[in-house]
């Protein structure tokens, strides 16, 4: 059946009028910003080939866009009767990881796909924000009990535990912060949140200290190192050097900044990993205090936005997963900007939509589709 041009044309604008285009702008703004710093931290990164990340940054903006507009016109309820079945395909994904993956930067976290790398776990972040709202509605009537917290931690605790194994433990981290927030939006009791944090402490404290005391190696000695490396100021150690040379670069950067050619840390490779891990730091060289304030405050009208969406969700399940994804969103840029400035553990977790990746740049415009996509069916309130 041929559908007429005026109705196409109609639902073409009714879907543009529907969209959080202050949302987009501050996305737009973040990602040209990103492949500017990509562009001025890698210019000598590889001999001859100058333009080889700020290439590639830009080729994945193609499918990082195309999933953004995907997630946009998909109605992501129609996934709500189908919890255990994202879980077991989440689980499978990260199953293969351990089977096929390739090691990056320690981390056996990656699948090959050709001349590039895919990261499953990256997107395994929205599926299971999606199964947790899921499930946590199914026991929204007895959301205050202890079963139904224990349940849905036991339900993140799982592929959490899968990428602790491979090992990423910012990524875990994240899967945490999805945990939380869609717990928080259900309406979960703080008492809850007080002994999962006790927990959460005692295991950090077991893990990252106590064991190793006594010789018994949870984790990896590089993971200790950057997880205590803030605590003496940046030195003694690999992960110490990466932080101080980002402090020096950020406090080189002054109030204005020392612009793109005299960002001497950054173009010359003197920080390390400032393409990914460190990007705030040359934003911070590169255009000094008032730049990198401005990011802050970009990033502050995206979480705005996105907690304006969870507020006005049409339903409850839209409204949990629309709490879950504004919380990712927060603890990656805070804990992103905080190990920058020495202020958090160097867990290796990016800074939305300005460091270098593909995975983690498709999987945040997803995550900016489903939004966008509630937004459209939002309540007027």
């Amino acid at each position: 059946m041929r559908v007429p041009r005026r109705a196409t044309s109609s639902g073409v604008r009714a879907f543009l009028a529907g969209l959080d285009w202050i949302m987009l702008a501050v996305v737009g703004v973040l990602l040209a910003l990103g492949v500017l710093m990509i562009k001025t931290s890698t210019t000598h990164a590889i001999a001859g080939n100058p333009g080889y990340f700020e290439t590639r940054q830009v080729i994945f903006l193609i499918p990082a866009v195309a999933a953004l507009l995907a997630f946009a016109i998909f109605d992501i309820r129609r996934l709500q009767p189908y919890p255990r079945v994202l879980l077991g395909g989440l689980l499978g994904a990260l199953l293969v990881v351990f089977a096929i993956g390739v090691t990056v930067r320690g981390a056996n976290a990656w699948i090959s796909v050709g001349p590039f790398q895919l990261q499953p776990s990256e997107f395994g972040k929205i599926a299971l924000v999606v199964v947790l709202a899921a499930m946590a509605i199914e026991r929204i009537d007895d959301i205050d009990l202890w079963r139904t917290t224990v349940t849905l931690c036991a339900v993140a605790a799982g592929p959490a535990l899968l990428i602790f194994l491979e090992p990423d433990l910012g990524m875990a981290l994240i899967y945490a912060a999805g945990l939380v927030g869609v717990l928080f939006i259900a309406g979960t009791p703080w008492k809850h949140f007080a002994v999962g944090a006790l927990g959460l402490a005692t295991t950090v404290l077991l893990a990252f200290w106590i064991l190793p005391s006594v010789g018994i190696r949870v984790v990896k000695g590089y993971q200790l190192e950057r997880m205590t490396a803030f605590l003496n100021g940046g030195h003694g150690n690999t992960a110490g050097y990466q932080l101080s040379q980002s402090k020096t670069a950020i406090g080189s950067g002054g109030a204005l900044g020392k612009g793109v050619s005299g960002a001497t840390q950054t173009v010359y490779n003197f920080l390390p990993e400032d393409h990914t891990d460190f990007i705030f730091a040359v934003v911070g060289e590169v255009f000094g205090f008032v730049g990198a304030a401005l990011v802050v405050a970009l990033f502050g009208i995206l979480l705005w936005r996105a907690l304006r969406i969870t507020a006005q969700a049409a339903t409850q399940f839209e409204q949990l997963v629309a709490g879950g994804i504004c919380a990712m969103f927060c603890f990656e840029m805070v804990v992103n900007i905080g190990m920058n400035v020495g202020l958090m553990p160097i867990t290796g977790i990016p800074l939305p939509f300005v460091s270098y990746g593909g995975s983690h740049l498709v999987a945040d415009m997803a995550a900016v589709g489903v939004l966008l996509s509630i937004h459209r069916r939002r309540l007027a309130i």
